[in-house]
């Protein structure tokens, strides 16, 4: 059976899902593009009874009466929505260690709020981390994040 793993940024937040992931799509609405910090949120569903935490527990706010929002406490990442009776999780696509087999995208909910240049992004020239920094600086930004897999400690001693 297919499992997925995730988890936050600094690692104290993992996660496993057996099985097969549900929708995916993106997010327009103004409490999610305040809870991701952006121009919204691009998320995935996964049935409840087949997630589990396998390290830590999120901290939770909720943002309306019926909806709960998951985050990191100690780096801040948003890890997923939980509406109240939904068998569903909704997860952030970018917590997943391989977040690009996700897909297809299927829906844009709350268009309401849509930045008026979201339509524009896909026109911005693509470039390469490499591409706009000096060797000297990418030297500098190595990663102090948890790594892409379950790991059995982190930080590492």
């Amino acid at each position: 059976m297919t499992s997925r793993t995730g988890g936050c940024q600094c690692g104290a937040l993992r996660y496993k899902i057996i099985g097969e992931l549900g929708d995916a799509g993106i997010c327009h609405c103004r409490m999610c593009q305040k809870a991701f910090g952006s121009w919204g949120a691009a998320l995935v569903s996964a049935p409840l009874d087949h997630f589990n935490w396998t390290r830590g527990k999120p901290a939770v706010f909720l943002s309306s009466p019926s909806v709960e929002r998951g985050f990191c406490a100690s780096c801040g990442t948003p890890i997923f929505m939980l509406e109240a009776g939904d068998s569903n999780i909704e997860l952030a696509i970018g917590t997943l260690d391989q977040p690009n087999g996700i897909g297809p995208m299927i829906s844009q909910d709350g268009i309401e709020s849509r930045v008026s240049w979201f339509a524009e992004m896909q026109n911005l020239p693509p470039r390469q981390t490499d591409q706009t920094r000096p060797t000297e600086e990418l030297q500098k930004l190595k990663s102090l994040q948890h790594p892409d897999h379950d790991t059995a400690q982190w930080p590492p001693k």
